[in-house]
């Protein structure tokens, strides 16, 4: 799987598995999951080398138990997982945040948190919150630090005022969500964008205008849709996150990194994707509807 240098210098692999949306508990009390830890584990055995949760998933504690597991049965070290966590229901208070995370994932640290989204309850500042993170990053808490649905609004008021630029910005992005302003503004100012719910077209809008021209590569190329549309997004330069629970899906997504779109495929899926417009997360908070 391919990887790119984040600011602050470590690799991050560009193809993550995901531990919310399908795996995401309502029901933050409720007993491990055992089919997420067999599924995490399983994708760390056929070549993941990043897991990404976060403290409002519900999953960190399936995390800490599939790693721990995985690597006493592996020749692999801790250092050989790219583990990413987020932090937004326990804000403003960081340190109560990455202390019960890294409990759960029973770990020392995190590869990258990321403040999950700038939407704070009151009485909550970025700027202290941020300091906070700084001081996990010169602690070793967490190796880099940064954000997620972050607005460029948000990150403009984050800009001016860290010490530590944030080194990543985690959204959602899929042809129906190319955010083309927001994306400049991030490459800009040298944060990488992960991008998660990949497969909306998919998943939550079949029948849509992309479909056509996913379909008709994707037979061209001897590969499934979502192969298609993940390869357009990892042609973007940006991470993804993704997951499945079926062995045989999770394997498909490992091979991204191993054929291309030509330039022009890319610019259909572009031009297609641009007919429709669809955010699923936290659409209300960015004044859009939801469906």
């Amino acid at each position: 799987m391919a990887t790119y240098k984040l600011a602050r210098g470590a690799s991050i692999p560009a193809l993550a598995y995901g531990t919310g949306t399908y795996w995401y508990k309502r029901d933050k009390n409720a007993k491990l999951n055992r089919g997420l830890v067999d599924s995490i584990k399983l994708a760390l055995t056929i070549g993941y080398r990043h897991i990404d949760t976060a403290e409002a998933y519900g999953t960190e504690e399936e995390v800490g138990v599939a790693l721990k597991e995985f690597l006493e049965e592996s020749d692999l070290q801790r250092n050989d997982i790219f583990v990413t966590t987020k932090v937004f229901e326990t804000l403003p208070d960081v340190e109560k945040a990455i202390n019960t995370s890294l409990r759960k994932l029973q770990l020392s640290y995190v590869d990258l948190y990321l403040i999950h989204a700038p939407f704070f309850k009151e009485g909550t500042e970025l700027p202290k919150v941020w300091r906070q993170l700084e001081g996990l990053v010169q602690d070793g808490r967490a190796k880099a630090i940064g954000v997620s649905n972050f607005r460029v609004s948000d990150l403009e008021q984050l800009l001016a005022v860290a010490q530590i630029k944030p080194v990543a910005n985690q959204v959602e992005f899929n042809p129906y969500l190319q955010q083309p302003e927001a994306t400049a503004f991030n490459r800009h100012n040298g944060l990488l964008i992960e991008s998660y719910s990949p497969l909306t077209s998919l998943v939550s809008k079949p029948g849509g205008p992309v479909d056509a021209v996913v379909d008709e590569l994707a037979a061209q190329y001897g590969k499934s849709p979502a192969e298609v549309l993940l390869r357009w997004n990892l042609q973007k330069g940006n991470v993804i996150v993704t997951t499945s629970s079926k062995p045989e899906r999770l394997r498909e997504f490992l091979t991204t990194s191993e054929w291309r779109l030509t330039d022009a495929e890319v610019a259909q899926i572009d031009a297609a994707g641009q007919k429709l417009h669809f955010r699923k997360f936290w659409a209300k908070h960015f004044g859009e509807s939801e469906e």
